[in-house]
């Protein structure tokens, strides 16, 4: 009998964020996702294409910035990084670093949330082949 392996459905990020209004406000605002929930609850789900983000509100965590190398929570695979990258600078966005054309094949810039949580964004860039 041949197992299959099941396939993972990409669905959420799961964020603890401290102000909960504040984060929502600026993944709508600033990054152009569509909030889905009613407010309330303490949850917030963000959607923008396939992307979900579900927002917690945890008043007393720590704050993402302070976890250094460790606030990373995503990296998003897009089809133009920077139309992505401009539109986002033009809302207002923290631009962590620059739209840069990686040595490994991708186009990436990097964005910081209210809270410090930071996510890479990255295109496919067509390399020429190898002689």
């Amino acid at each position: 009998m041949t197992e299959t392996i099941p396939e993972m459905i990409p669905f959420s990020y799961v964020l603890a964020v401290r102000n909960l209004r504040r984060t929502t406000v600026w993944f709508r605002d600033v990054l152009g996702f569509e909030l889905m929930w009613p407010e309330g609850g303490g949850w917030q789900l963000a959607k923008r294409g396939s992307v979900r983000v579900m927002l917690g509100e945890c008043p007393e965590a720590q704050k993402a910035a302070d976890l250094g190398d460790h606030n990373y929570f995503a990296y998003l695979h897009v089809t133009n990084a920077a139309a992505l990258h401009d539109e986002w600078t033009r809302r207002g966005a923290t631009i962590v670093s620059p739209l840069t054309d990686q040595p490994h094949g991708m186009r990436e810039f990097m964005v910081a949330t209210p809270d410090g949580h930071r996510m890479m964004i990255g295109q496919t860039l067509d390399l020429p082949s190898a002689p």
